[in-house]
């Protein structure tokens, strides 16, 4: 999964009428490199964003990741999957098919053979603030 052209700027407040997601991180295994967050409506741009220009593509430190706040999205139907890109390519690493680095998914769905559906990963966002816990899981 490559997540690319990111905006590590986040809008410290949010317009009327739109919607706020704080994304609580917990399981990284270091402060190394940065995690990058892929935040879409749009089942086709899901798990990587590369098929969704209006996708939301943040990147943050991984040491200060534990807390990030995404603001002014449409209220509606998103899905998020984030990488721990722990040494900086931009990119998930893999060794043998199997991810290297940690990755994470909106709602934490079971990780079988390959990312989840978007279906498994929607979470509904609402005007205002809505919260929701990621895991970031490593395989290896």
């Amino acid at each position: 999964m490559a997540l690319a052209s990111f905006a590590t700027a986040i809008p410290a407040h949010a317009e009327p009428g739109t919607a706020t997601l704080e994304l609580s991180l917990t399981g990284l295994r270091s402060a190394k490199g940065h995690v990058l967050i892929c935040v879409t409506t749009q089942p086709k741009g899901f798990p990587d964003c590369s098929k969704d220009a209006s996708a939301r593509k943040i990147k943050v430190a991984a040491g200060s990741a534990g807390s990030v706040t995404v603001a002014d999205l449409a209220p509606g139907t998103y899905a998020v999957s984030l990488i721990h890109d722990e040494n900086g390519n931009g990119k998930m690493d893999t060794a043998l098919m199997m991810p290297r680095e940690g990755f994470g998914f909106s709602r934490n769905p079971k990780i079988r053979f390959g990312p989840p559906k978007f279906a498994d990963a929607a979470i509904t966002l609402s005007v205002g603030s809505n919260r929701h816990g990621v895991k970031v899981g490593y395989f290896l």
